[in-house]
C-alpha cells in the first residue's frame, strides 16, 4: 500500500505525508515474543503460530438428534426396533446394527457400525416393535454428523496472527487445546506533560485543564487488551521530565508522552529524547489534526511524542500507535482501513494537507460531524470512527468514497 521508502534521515528536516510515515513505522516494526499461556486466559491476545488440529472433528460418526439409527433402503420406511436399547452422548460400548433394524440414539451419541442415517424422533411411529417413518422427508445421511466432518487430523484450523476470541477458544477447545503460543503484549508507560493539567476530581482553577489524555489513553490501551500501563505526569521543567523519561525507558516496551513536542519555549520534549539516545524516525506530519507528532525508537522500544491538545493526541494514538502495537501482538494488516464508505455530504479542503475527521458511520455511511477543533471532544462523545480526506483531495461530493477508521 505504500510508495518508495526514503531514509528516515532524509525526513528529520521538514514535515513527511501520511504515507511516508506509515511506510516508515512498516519498514521499522517490532514484534512481541510468543509466549505459551492456557488457553482460557488467552482472550484477545494473537497466535504466533498456525494451529493444526490433532484430531478429527467429530472424532466419530454421531447423531445430530434425538431419534433413531438405521442403514438407509430406498423405498423401505420400516424397521425393527431392538427393545430397551438406547445410545447415548458418551456412551462407550460399541453397538452393531443388524439387518433391518432400527436402535434408539440421542444427541451427539455415537452411531452404530452399520448405521448411516438418523430420524429424529418425531418422525417416527412406532406400534410394538415395529418403527416406520415418512420416507419422501429423508435421505441416505440425513442427520448423522460423519467424523472429520468439522476438519481432519492435521488440518490448518486457526491462522498465524488471527485474535483469540471466545469463538476461537471454543473451536481450539474442540481439539483438545488447553495451551496456546501466542505473541507477548507491550508494556506501556505513559507520561502526561504540562504545568496546566489538574487532576480530575479537583476543583478547576483559572488557567488550568483537566487532564483527559491520560484517561483518554488508558481507555485505549484497555480496549486493545493491554493492561501493564502506568500513567505519570511531569511538570515543564526540563530536568524532572528528563529523569521521568529515562524511568519509563527502563522498564516499558511503549513510551506515550502527551505534549511538549512543538517548537514553544516550553516544549522540551524532543530535546530529553535526544538526551536519552532515541533514535528518530520521523518529527512533523502533514496532517490535521496531529502535524507535531514525533516517533523513535530505542533498542526494541517505541516511543512515540503525542501532541498534548486532545483530538490531535487520539487521532495520533488511533492512526499510528495503535497500528504499531497491534503489530507488536502479532495482528497483521494493521493499517489498513476498517473501510471505504461514501460521505454523506459535500466536503471541501485545500490540497496539501491530509485530515483525519471525528466522524459517525450509520447505515452504511459516513456524517461528518461538527467540532473539529484539536481541542474540541464534544464531536467525540458520539463519534465512533475517524474519516480520512487525502492530501491531494480539493472537492468531494456526497456519496464519494473514502477511508475510515472505526474505534
Amino acid at each position: 500500500m505504500f510508495g518508495n521508502l526514503k531514509n528516515p534521515k532524509d525526513l528529520n528536516i521538514k514535515m513527511i505525508s501520511v504515507t511516508e510515515a506509515k511506510e516508515i513505522l512498516s519498514k521499522y516494526i517490532i514484534k512481541g515474543q510468543p509466549v505459551y499461556m492456557p488457553l482460557e486466559e488467552s482472550l484477545g491476545m494473537f497466535l504466533a503460530e498456525d494451529i493444526p488440529s490433532g484430531y478429527d472433528i467429530p472424532f466419530f460418526d454421531n447423531s445430530a438428534m434425538d431419534g433413531y439409527a438405521i442403514a438407509w433402503k430406498d423405498a423401505d420406511n420400516k424397521r425393527k426396533l431392538r427393545p430397551e436399547t438406547k445410545i447415548r452422548a458418551g456412551e462407550l460400548e460399541g453397538f452393531v446394527l443388524d439387518e433391518n433394524e432400527a436402535i434408539r440414539i440421542f444427541t451427539g451419541a455415537p452411531v452404530p457400525k452399520g448405521a448411516d442415517t438418523i430420524i429424529p424422533q418425531e418422525w417416527v411411529k412406532i406400534d410394538g416393535n415395529t418403527f416406520s417413518f415418512e420416507i419422501d422427508k429423508f435421505e441416505k445421511g440425513s442427520n448423522l454428523r460423519s467424523q472429520g466432518a468439522q476438519n481432519k487430523v492435521g488440518d490448518i484450523i486457526a491462522l498465524k496472527g488471527s485474535e483469540i476470541t471466545p469463538g476461537m477458544i471454543g473451536l481450539l477447545s474442540s481439539v483438545g487445546m488447553h495451551e496456546v503460543r501466542v505473541v507477548s503484549k507491550p508494556k506501556v508507560g505513559i507520561i502526561l506533560t504540562g504545568d496546566e493539567l489538574e487532576e480530575i476530581g479537583k476543583p478547576l482553577s483559572f488557567g488550568k485543564v483537566y487532564n483527559s489524555n491520560g484517561p483518554v489513553l488508558k481507555a485505549y490501551l484497555k480496549q486493545l487488551g493491554i493492561d501493564e500501563v502506568e500513567l505519570a505526569t511531569a511538570l515543564d521543567e526540563p530536568a524532572k521530565l528528563q529523569e521521568t523519561i529515562d524511568r519509563f525507558l527502563e522498564k516499558y516496551d511503549a513510551v506515550l508522552i502527551s505534549g511538549g513536542i512543538s517548537v514553544g519555549d516550553y516544549d522540551f520534549v524532543k530535546g530529553s529524547l535526544e538526551k536519552a539516545r532515541v533514535k528518530e524516525l520521523f518529527y512533523k506530519i502533514r496532517q490535521k489534526p496531529g502535524k507535531p507528532l514525533f516517533v523513535g525508537q530505542r533498542e526494541n522500544q517505541w516511543i512515540f511524542a503525542l501532541p498534548g491538545n486532545p483530538a490531535s493526541t487520539l487521532t495520533c494514538f488511533n492512526q499510528y500507535v495503535k497500528p504499531c502495537l497491534m503489530a507488536w501482538m502479532g495482528k497483521t494488516n494493521v493499517w489498513e482501513p476498517t473501510g471505504i464508505y461514501p460521505l454523506v455530504n459535500d466536503f471541501i479542503k485545500k490540497p496539501g494537507i491530509t485530515l483525519f475527521l471525528k466522524a459517525k458511520l450509520e447505515n452504511g455511511s459516513v456524517h461528518i460531524l461538527p467540532g473539529q477543533e484539536s481541542f474540541n471532544l464534544i464531536s467525540y462523545g458520539t463519534a465512533n470512527c475517524i474519516a480520512e480526506i487525502a492530501e491531494e483531495t480539493e472537492n468531494l461530493q456526497a456519496g464519494a468514497p473514502v477511508n475510515v477508521y472505526v474505534w
